[in-house]
């Protein structure tokens, strides 16, 4: 068996063993479909009675003691079968597709979001959201559309041939040996080419993902689009893109076109074989005009499916691709389990990090031996230039990523042995990139408090002086707001921000740069409440403008990886050493 056949196999192996959920709606299919095949096999045996009937009458040879109810005799009878069949047609189909629509495909969905939760920083750090999305959605819908592919199209026509091939038997094998020899013939045209269709879905698929990535980071940044007049330059890549995947879809599309007349052509040579051989034998006397008339509608229904098979196997190709997408997420590598944890109320905030090693890629190191010792309250600043690796400590200490060598301790305790959740709730964080979910103001600033009642909102509004302003807004702490918004500007999301780290009260601190790109009178206004903010806590500063830090209780100085210098500012200048160099490239003039 080729590669890609046993691949195939292992991946519809995994598809059907994820359906466990509803193997019992599938075995009631089975025997739906069993009841429908059974109707599809008598039915061309009563129309040849009946035709034979009928031509016994005009060639003077009918025994019967009245046409008329022996033609009424075989129409009601072959009525009622083809009536069943259309009834169990569309419970299968109903009951297919409120099985694997609310049940498989749904349980997917759940599965994916579960391992989101589990898979560590890095993934969506490489990981687009658009394909993330395209794999939640549409991947998974393919998968579902494997299900009915099997359990309804391939079972059906591989038991209904089968069936129909041992009924041919009894009826005239001569005629028999025929069908059977020629459609294998279309079988091994259609397993051939649909073999070569996957790497053509596989690629369209890939294009489809960077083509939903494109648009959602389009629309998520629409005004920075339009500020740059880079509307033109977004169209070229969306159309570099969408070509690329035109094409591998017209490629796939075309091979799995190709099937269909290539069946088309051979069942074509079944009919023209039966009816010269089924005319032979007519004239010979070795077969009734009911017989061939039954074996051509037996041959109808073994090839009519067959030229089905073109658009099955094309899609069983497409639900593969779909679905090993799917699984390469779901066997994506997880975070670490937590372990133990301890409450955040007994937290002081000394922090340490003792000989930790870390990089994001092995090749190339980041952190290199970083030894710090940080006591509760201290308000250290973390300076250097772009890529230093300021922001990697910050992702260190809230365990986004873990270090490859050494520890870090808050209180003494490994904070690899504390859960990670645990972990985060002992920061709060400002960042120079406020975010504002759509919602009102008053749950924008009980994100990290949702238990926080009216009073205590607005305590916290008023010590970051922004309650001023939320009270000139048309509803108040009930206006409804967004990241998007437009109605407030930078510097009071900032504040709000601010509001939002102080009800949460958490012991330790990240700040990044929260005063840039505002006027003086909001800049000052953002450091009063910051000040606020970081008493009596531990606070890590991402620092931009040294002006900021003047007044910290310890500089770190970083400069690829490692802690070059230490110290206050003033200490710092009077070395005349990296930092030095950093503070007169801000404010030589």
């Amino acid at each position: 068996m080729k590669k890609e056949n046993r691949n195939l196999l292992s991946v519809y192996g995994r598809i059907f063993k994820m359906a466990k959920p509803i193997w019992g709606w599938l075995g009631l299919s089975v025997i739906i479909n069993v009841c429908l095949i059974f109707c599809n096999v008598i039915s061309p045996k009563m129309l040849g009675s009946l035709i034979q009937n009928l031509y016994d009458f005009w060639s003077g040879i009918f025994t019967g003691e009245s046409l008329f109810e022996t033609v009424l005799n075989g129409i009601i009878p072959l009525a009622i079968v083809y009536i069943l069949s259309s009834v169990f047609s569309y419970a299968n189909m109903y009951l297919l597709n409120n099985a694997v629509t609310r049940y498989y495909t749904c349980n997917i969905r759940i599965k994916i979001s579960e391992k989101l939760k589990k898979l560590p920083v890095k993934f969506f750090d490489i990981t687009p959201v658009g394909e993330v999305l395209r794999r939640l959605m549409d991947d998974v819908s393919h998968m579902g559309t494997s299900i009915h592919l099997i359990a309804d199209a391939l079972f059906s026509i591989a038991i209904q041939m089968l069936v129909i091939i041992v009924v041919m038997f009894f009826e005239n094998w001569l005629l028999a040996i025929v069908v059977l020899l020629i459609t294998p013939v279309s079988i091994l045209f259609s397993s051939k080419i649909s073999s070569k269709c996957e790497k053509h879905f596989d690629g369209m698929f890939a294009e489809s993902g960077k083509l939903n990535s494109l648009v959602e980071e389009c629309y998520s940044n629409y005004a920075t689009t339009k500020a740059y007049n880079y509307e033109n330059e977004t169209i070229r890549r969306h159309n570099e893109i969408n070509e690329r995947e035109r094409d591998e879809e017209i490629k796939a599309n075309f091979i799995a076109a190709i099937i269909r007349p290539c069946i088309a052509f051979s069942n074509a040579l079944i009919y023209i074989v039966i009816n010269l051989v089924g005319g032979w034998l007519i004239l010979e006397g070795k077969a009734s005009i009911g017989t061939v008339v039954t074996m051509i509608l037996f041959a109808k229904q073994i090839s009519a499916p067959l030229e089905n098979v073109a658009e099955i196997l094309g899609d069983v190709q497409r639900s593969a691709s779909a679905a090993e997408r799917v699984f390469s997420l779901l066997d994506s590598d997880e975070e670490i389990p937590d372990v133990e944890s301890f409450s955040k109320d007994k937290i002081y905030g000394d922090v340490k990090f003792d000989s930790v090693d870390f990089s994001y890629d092995e090749n190339k190191p980041l952190i290199k031996n970083l030894n710090l010792d940080i006591k509760h309250g201290q308000n250290v600043a973390i300076v250097g230039p772009t890529g230093a690796g300021k922001t990697t400590i910050v992702n260190l200490l809230m365990r986004f990523y873990d270090p490859q060598k050494g520890k870090i301790t808050i209180d003494g305790k490994d904070i690899s042995e504390i859960s990670r959740e645990e972990v985060r709730g002992l920061f709060g964080m400002v960042l120079q990139d406020t975010w504002l979910f759509n919602g009102t103001i008053a749950d924008n600033i009980a994100y990290g408090n949702p238990n926080a009642t009216r009073e205590e909102i607005i305590t916290a509004c008023d010590e970051a002086y922004c309650d001023h302003f939320i009270k000139t807004l048309p509803n108040g702490y009930d206006t409804v707001i967004g990241d998007d918004t437009t109605n407030i500007s930078g510097g009071q999301k900032q504040l709000l921000t601010i509001a939002r780290a102080l009800l949460a009260n958490h012991k330790l601190l990240i700040l990044d740069e929260a005063t840039s790109n505002v006027d003086t009178r909001t800049e000052i206004l953002i450091q009063k409440a910051m000040d606020k903010l970081m008493a009596g806590k531990t606070c890590f500063i991402i620092a931009h403008r040294l002006s900021t830090i003047v007044d910290s209780d310890l500089i770190l100085v970083i400069n690829n990886g490692e802690i070059v210098e230490t110290g206050k500012h003033q200490e710092l200048l009077d070395k005349k050493g990296f930092y030095y160099e950093i503070y007169n490239s801000q404010y030589a003039v």
